[in-house]
């Protein structure tokens, strides 16, 4: 007779293993009392045989020390296959076929730079901050931190903290995490912010500032550094003046040009993935599919780095190239008009009437790109890094389809992949719901087994959130949640990618369909049952007649 599907239970034990986490081990024989408490009994030592393709969880619940190479050949197939890192993910149905105009943004689209350039915008702001801005000497101790801050923060300006909203645990004032009791303080006694204070379309509010934009992860920890330093100094300071000065400072690393000499110097060491580039491209217009550019960086920054992916010749693979176009404004103010370039990349007189094949033009506006175009909706896929920039108004104005380059995620599917990673989520999965399922049992040895589970879980979670980033956690989610990031990157992007050569893996014809994921009230039916492995959750069984 098989097992009730309301008896079973688990005890959390910690097994020391080879790394940095822990085995949680089923105990044997565990089950309800005869008077409703939650009760275990001690494990054999020795191996048990398992017929692993009649196992439900019940049975499950009765081995103990189950290594992870058991837990996933519980899974079915196709469900813990390892993902890609060089996919393409949908967020809607798209078909490449379709596709007969391709546009792209340059920095971090096409050309993506190695990490040594973060250390480099930290260093030359914070010396601006010292030397032109007049800020301490000490901030020269400071360097760049790999890996602090991730993309999607919101930087509170009058609390002068660096914020991952959805959840608690996520907040740090200066370089240190702050309490949630202390949280929940700075914001008048409760966790919600109100809609006003939260930032706008661009991810600018009126006191809360989202960083979207890969070139802000040295801002962001420069923010925190020079907080620390205030802070550790008993040091008055204005926190508008100061998120101003430091946002001034990333500024003049980009406009002033410093950052495109270090790169234009030494290609080689901060440009990645050329040879892939000048594939993609290339392939695209032997298909008979027309491309433009369209960035905010200068022409010559642009054409040397091009020139070092592509080829002398690459502006021959293009129909047109726009240069410091200013985006977003570029997308929804129709004051500047086009202004040519010559082939030395001086500025021409002349009235645009036509944009030339091969020709380079300078500003300009989306409106009359579409007048002298004609490139209008989904025959157009247009390619950037930054979701608001580049983005949002082309899919929600324009109805243009979009990619989004997330580089991030190549990092974070190989974590996703490793074995430490699935099986924490395995577990954590079967304990969220056991929780659910036997929190009714309230006598107190049953208490004391839903405390040490609930502890266990919050120790789980902790541990899969630090294997993305110790102070963040992944770009993407927040525990069960998407992050605001990830939300903005649903909302305005058709598909995404870790980089453009992402697409070479591609026909030029494919049709991208994206998954069906389960809503909330689907997920007993569903997602319980993948995560856990086709381990039955208690209730399931008793809920077959629903389907």
């Amino acid at each position: 007779m098989s097992p009730s599907p309301l008896s079973p239970s688990v005890v959390v034990t910690r097994q020391p293993t080879t790394g940095s986490y822990f085995y949680c081990s089923f105990l044997q024989g565990t089950g309800l009392s005869g008077s409703g408490k939650l009760v275990g009994r001690s494990v054999p030592a020795s191996p048990i045989a398992v017929d692993t393709k009649s196992l439900n969880f019940s049975d499950a619940l009765s081995f103990s020390n189950l290594p992870l190479s058991f837990l996933l050949d519980l899974l079915p197939p196709g469900v813990c296959n390892l993902l890609n890192p060089a996919a393409i993910y949908a967020n809607n149905e798209i078909s490449l076929g379709d596709v007969e105009i391709y546009g792209f943004d340059y920095d971090y689209t096409l050309a993506q730079y190695s990490n040594l350039l973060h250390s480099m915008i930290f260093n030359t702001a914070r010396d601006i901050l010292i030397e032109q801005f007049k800020y301490p000497e000490g901030l020269g101790k400071y360097d760049y931190i790999p890996g602090f801050a991730i993309r999607g923060l919101h930087y509170d300006v009058q609390k002068v903290s660096c914020t991952k909203f959805t959840l608690l645990g996520f907040v740090f004032h200066w370089l240190k995490p702050v309490p949630d009791e202390e949280v929940i303080e700075l914001y008048g006694g409760t966790q919600h912010i109100p809609l006003y204070q939260m930032s706008d379309f661009y991810g600018k509010g009126p006191s809360l500032k989202q960083f979207m934009d890969i070139f802000s992860l040295p801002e962001m920890t420069l923010l925190s550094s020079v907080i620390d330093y205030f802070i550790t100094h008993g040091i008055e300071f204005d926190q508008v003046h100061l998120y101003k000065d430091i946002s001034d400072a990333i500024r003049d690393v980009h406009v002033k040009g410093v950052m495109y000499k270090w790169i234009e110097k030494d290609m080689e060491q901060y440009i990645l993935h050329g040879d892939e580039i000048y594939a993609v491209l290339n392939r695209l217009v032997n298909h008979k599919k027309k491309l433009f550019l369209i960035t905010n960086s200068p022409f010559s920054f642009v054409d040397k780095g091009m020139k070092h992916m592509v080829g002398k010749n690459w502006r021959d693979l293009f129909d047109m190239v726009i240069v410091q176009a200013d985006k977003p404004n570029f997308f929804t103010d129709r004051r500047k008009p086009f202004r040519k370039l010559d082939d030395k990349g001086s500025l021409q007189w002349d009235k645009i009437n036509q944009l030339e094949k091969g020709k380079i033009y300078k500003e300009g506006n989306l409106f009359d790109f579409l007048r002298l175009t004609g490139w209008r909706g989904s025959k157009v896929l247009y390619f950037g890094d930054h979701l608001y920039s580049d983005l949002a108004d082309l899919m929600l104005r324009h109805g243009w389809r979009t990619g989004a380059i997330v580089p991030e995620l190549e990092t974070e599917i190989r974590i996703i992949n490793t074995e430490q990673y699935m099986h924490s989520l395995t577990w954590q999965q079967a304990l969220t719901g056991l929780l659910e399922r036997m929190q009714m049992y309230q006598d107190a040895e049953s208490k004391q087994v839903l405390l040490e589970w609930m502890k266990e879980r919050q120790e789980i979670r902790s541990l899969t959130k630090n294997l993305f980033n110790p102070q963040f956690g992944s770009i993407f989610r927040t525990f069960h949640n998407p992050t605001y990031f990830s939300r903005r990157l649903v909302r305005f992007s058709d598909i995404y990618m870790a980089s453009i050569s992402c697409l070479l893996n591609y026909d030029v014809n494919f049709t991208f369909y994206p998954r069906r994921t389960p809503l909330q009230h689907e997920a007993p039916l569903w997602m319980d049952q993948l995560c856990t492995g086709c381990m039955k959750t208690p209730f399931l069984e008793e809920m077959v007649h629903i389907r």
